[in-house]
């Protein structure tokens, strides 16, 4: 009959790692956001008038959204 803490202890020995690969997961994604609005920022600063145009098409949308 096996013994009913070794699903436990397979889970205790698992949990470190996944921890550590969830931490890892969301270190990269906080870097990736933070590349993602650097480049942004880039691209509204180089094209002011298609960031302008941008800006204002997202007034419009958010004027006519429905709650």
């Amino acid at each position: 009959m096996p013994d009913p803490r070794e699903p436990e202890r397979e889970q205790d020995s698992r949990a470190p790692a996944r921890q550590e690969a969830d931490a890892e997961r969301r270190r990269r994604r906080a870097q990736f956001l933070r590349e993602l609005n650097e480049a942004k920022a880039l691209r509204d600063r180089v094209q002011p008038r298609r960031a302008r145009a941008a800006r204002m098409r997202q007034q419009m949308r958010m004027r006519t959204f429905r709650w």
